[in-house]
């Protein structure tokens, strides 16, 4: 008796101008700039990576201790330590060019001009595009984030947009006028947005009474935000007419299911490569097997199809 032929999986996924094989992005913070990580992930799987950080000049971070678990996600505050744009583009971007990946370098600044300064460094490169980070703090604007004010993002993504044609996500932060944020990227020129970044927290050391990490706050990632992610993601997907990247908790191939079916279409893994630095490949492998369960044969046919 003939075997039937193993019907072949289609998980490529275009975004904007964006062409990928798969949806699974290594998220920004998570894998430093792969140094580590290689050791135990063929990066070259991946359906692109998102740097760290980058800013004009070098950042030291926050002094330790930087991160503390919870029971259902990790607290960190880094404080965007990065070794600064000239070193980025001359010793580490060229390493990252070997993985044949896309890349994705995410952006920062403490103003208009920083991030201007960068973007400007940047746009001759053989990366494949940008990831603004507006969950920074506008320094001339009395520090609050530029991503809880949606005319600074709005003006920034259109000062961005005049010196860079390239492909642009706005990473977009959880809390403040979301929604709003995210309307103004898209009114600028952002071709993409993430959604999104890590909560607000805090953790507790009782014996010290002191919080656990440093800098006293920091940002709650990992399981526990996945359900406030997806919210976000169907909530943004359905008024806002960009690709959307859900960011947010996601460790297995069933989690990349529901934020493709809430409306993205890609997603970013983080905090569970610091639980299993192999995880994107199992979490490949699961979508595979999902999918094939599901008797679905092109993932892309599953963006925004959730029955509300």
């Amino acid at each position: 008796m003939a075997h039937k032929k193993k019907a072949m999986i289609d998980l490529s996924t275009r975004i904007g101008t964006l062409s990928l094989k798969n949806p699974l992005f290594l998220a920004s913070g998570t894998w430093g700039f792969g140094e580590k990580l290689k050791d135990y992930l063929d990066l070259s799987l991946m359906g692109a990576l998102v740097t760290k950080g980058i800013s004009l000049k070098p950042r030291p971070g926050n002094p330790p201790p930087r991160l503390a678990e919870t029971p259902c996600g990790l607290v960190n505050a880094i404080g965007l330590e990065n070794p600064g744009l000239t070193t980025f583009k001359s010793n580490i971007l060229p390493q990252l060019l070997e993985y044949r990946v896309p890349i994705l370098v995410n952006v920062f600044g403490e103003s208009i001009d920083e991030y201007l300064a960068v973007v400007e460094g940047l746009k001759e490169t053989p990366i494949q595009g940008l990831e603004l980070n507006i969950s920074c703090p506008n320094v001339k604007k009395g520090g609050l984030q530029f991503g809880q004010d949606p005319k600074a993002v709005e003006e920034l993504v259109t000062k961005v947009r005049k010196v860079y044609d390239g492909f642009l996500v706005v990473k977009l932060s959880p809390v403040g006028p979301t929604l709003e944020v995210a309307q103004a990227a898209a009114r600028a020129g952002a071709e993409a947005l993430t959604v999104a970044n890590t909560y607000p927290a805090l953790v507790i050391d009782l014996e010290r009474r002191k919080p656990a990490v440093a800098a006293g706050f920091g940002g709650l990632s990992g399981p526990a935000i996945k359900p406030l992610t997806l919210r976000l993601v169907y909530q943004i997907s359905q008024e806002v007419s960009l690709p959307v990247i859900g960011c947010g908790g996601i460790s297995t191939g069933r989690d990349v299911l529901e934020y493709l079916l809430a409306g993205a279409s890609a997603v970013q893994v983080g905090t569970a490569t610091l639980v299993d630095p192999s995880s994107p490949k199992r979490i490949l492998n699961e979508l595979g097997l999902l999918l094939e369960r599901l008797r679905v044969s092109r993932l892309s046919s599953l963006v925004g199809a959730l029955e509300a």
